[in-house]
């Protein structure tokens, strides 16, 4: 997803919107605060690259780096407290327009039921997170068209551009965001959760140029999802997330079929395809169309998640970029828990 809608770096031009990840239940902390914990096991790390529309910006394409850790303490009961830290960092194109955030959160996970006799173990889980949100943008790597030497039909760096920007502009701000979620785990591999988060609170003012008073929008996003058994060793993990910030609106679906080997080094599989829509230009038409179809395939070994994805461009784009949209790497480590009996969490 492009960070910026339009750049133009006069008063209240500049929009901008999340990043977004096609394997976003590999950076659970990225999504809902309330995810912050919900693992089975003692603390859980992830590590998430993207890298969008190499065939349009081969030199400097779209790039995001995230990572998040994760740890989990019971604190009577069966209720437990999560805690874990979220970096992330964004590059987009030449002019080297950077967006970072640091965040650290916590969660609370109260046990609604479960135990012996109960049909499923149910928990209600409230999660916040507050840090630092960075944009950035290197001004010497822009021109503007009073530099244009339309006698030598190149653009010369030498002449005035007439606009106050140089050296690298930045702005960090204080940021906020808060979520619930509810999940109920029926079986080893039988289970439904459902959430929703806000994040920037606070909507803090991102403008580049002191006096813009530029705010970014709060985002407010939704996602479900769950796993269906067939046999033992087969099930299928379908979810979904809907985002909305400002006049964006972005949602991803679709479906992994999971083959497990519990009798190798707990070998799994998944393979999955999803559907991402937007509403890529709002002030033509308002109705979300489809941006991409993501191919997913996931191997899980022990302790270790590995997922691989690639988006082929469905939109208009595709003839310009032919249909090549965006690959991702996601890979995520779970520590097991010292605890005998520790609390059952869903797969996503």
């Amino acid at each position: 997803m492009l960070i910026l809608q339009a750049v133009n770096l006069l008063p209240g031009s500049l929009e901008g919107q999340d990043p977004r990840l096609s394997q976003f239940y590999a950076a659970p902390m990225q999504v809902n605060p309330a995810l912050c914990g919900v693992f089975e096991g003692r603390y859980r790390g992830a590590l998430n690259y993207r890298v969008l529309y190499p065939t349009l910006f081969s030199d400097r394409p779209f790039r995001t780096y995230s990572g998040s850790f994760e740890w989990r303490a019971k604190v009577v009961n069966r209720d437990y407290a999560g805690f874990g830290v979220a970096v992330q960092q964004d590059e987009a194109g030449v002019a080297g327009f950077e967006r970072g955030s640091f965040m650290v959160g916590a969660s609370f996970l109260k046990q609604l039921s479960g135990g012996r006799g109960a049909s499923a173990e149910q928990y209600l889980v409230a999660g916040a997170q507050a840090g630092l949100l960075q944009h950035a943008l290197q001004g010497d790597g822009l021109w503007f068209s009073s530099q244009y030497n339309r006698g030598e039909n190149r653009v010369d760096r030498g002449l005035p551009s007439g606009e106050p920007i140089s050296g690298t502009l930045r702005r960090v701000n204080p940021d906020l965001q808060a979520g619930l979620l509810w999940y109920a785990v029926f079986d080893e591999n039988a289970s439904v959760y459902a959430g929703a988060a806000l994040h920037h609170i606070l909507e803090p003012d991102v403008s580049l140029l002191d006096g813009d008073g530029v705010q970014l929008f709060r985002r407010w996003t939704a996602h479900g999802g769950g796993e269906i058994p067939f046999t033992k060793e087969l099930s299928a993990l379908p979810a979904v997330m809907v985002a909305s910030q400002g006049p964006s609106l972005s949602a991803t679906a679709g479906m992994n079929i999971r083959y497990a080997n519990p009798y190798w080094r707990d070998l799994a599989l998944r393979s999955g395809l999803w559907a991402h829509l937007s509403n890529q230009s709002a002030a033509i038409d308002p109705s979300p169309g489809l941006d991409a179809l993501v191919f997913v395939a996931v191997f899980e070994l022990e302790r270790w998640n590995l997922g691989f994805s690639y988006d082929v461009t469905a939109s208009s784009l595709r003839r310009s970029n032919y249909s090549r949209g965006a690959f991702e790497i996601a890979l995520t480590y779970f520590h097991p828990a010292k605890e005998r009996y520790q609390v059952r969490c869903p797969k996503y």
